[in-house]
């Protein structure tokens, strides 16, 4: 039976992790177009829109990929993610976040001045009057 190469694929992973990208469990390799999909043993299914996905991954190249995936997920992939997301922490909010954080920030403030304008009270225990903490009924 014949099989795909995916030698050069596997060295793309390596040299090239830019070109792919992961999408709701696919890898995309967006120069070719080319989607990957693992199962959880770690076969390959081929999605393209040429014959590439006409022939199945030898069993051998397969765990190869996988592994190799699993690496570029890891070592690529996971940091692109982390730092998109912290990126998006601090894009610039829509009109109606702006409107919302500044009501938040007028509230934020409105009971801060109120709660330092109230002087809070402290009791010493020493000077505090002692009260007769007996149950007994007073005679």
């Amino acid at each position: 039976m014949a099989y795909l190469d995916v030698s050069p694929m596997i060295t793309a992973l390596r040299t090239q992790a830019s070109d792919f990208e992961l999408s709701r469990g696919w890898l995309k390799h967006a120069p070719s177009r080319h989607r990957f999909k693992f199962d959880r043993y770690g076969n390959v299914s081929i999605d393209a829109h040429c014959d590439c996905a006409s022939l199945s991954v030898a069993p051998e190249q397969s765990r190869e990929l996988w592994q190799e995936f699993q690496v570029w997920r890891e070592v690529y992939w996971r940091p692109v993610e982390i730092n998109r997301e912290f990126a998006s922490h601090f894009k610039e909010p829509n009109a109606l976040q702006r409107i919302l954080r500044r009501i938040n920030l007028a509230w934020r403030r409105a009971t801060r001045d109120r709660s330092e304008a109230i002087e809070p009270v402290t009791t010493n225990s020493e000077t505090a009057p002692k009260r007769n903490r007996s149950y007994a009924p007073a005679e």
